[in-house]
């Protein structure tokens, strides 16, 4: 059985790096826009800088990619641990920082996992180059996306789904 059978409700993914201007976006985006109503996708970063906002060249390698960048905006991860915040049935962190950074509590004692992404607007690089790591990025998280989206029902279970998400880190979807 695949994820084709009908789920009782979304899997909620959160998607959390430092300032979730980049990677984070990318991942919330790329699994609402691939989901089909199994996986509902959020994003958030341990420390957003005041008044940021997803990265320009992020937001046009989703439009490129055909997927929808309405809605996106750079959170607080206090957001998603807050009562009445949706419940996370998965958490990955998508950077080395926000991996090593101690996470608030997250009510229902979610999976995580650490999948590492290189900082695509990281350095110097003119916007030519970063407009090529964003892309490659994307195709990145896309991959490995596709395997979590691809898993056995019975391997997304709430018992299954920690050891599931940390085997995916470690595939790079080849």
């Amino acid at each position: 059985m695949t994820l084709n059978a009908p789920m009782k409700a979304p899997l909620n993914v959160l998607f959390l790096c430092t300032h979730n201007s980049a990677r984070s976006i990318l991942a919330e985006a790329l699994l609402n826009h691939m989901g089909q109503g199994r996986f509902k996708a959020f994003s958030a970063g341990s420390s957003p800088r005041a008044n940021q906002q997803p990265h320009p060249l992020g937001l046009k390698a989703l439009q490129q990619a055909g997927i929808a960048i309405e809605g996106l905006r750079s959170k607080t991860w206090d957001e998603f641990a807050l009562p009445d915040a949706p419940h996370m049935d998965l958490i990955i962190t998508v950077c080395d920082n926000a991996a090593g950074e101690i996470c608030p509590y997250w009510p229902g004692n979610p999976a995580t996992a650490h999948w590492g992404y290189a900082d695509p607007s990281a350095g110097d690089a003119s916007d030519a180059l970063k407009e090529v790591a964003f892309a490659q990025t994307l195709i990145a998280i896309k991959l490995r996306l596709e395997m979590l989206m691809n898993l056995p029902v019975e391997r997304l279970d709430a018992m299954s789904l920690q050891g599931t998400a940390r085997q995916l880190a470690h595939s790079n979807g080849a």
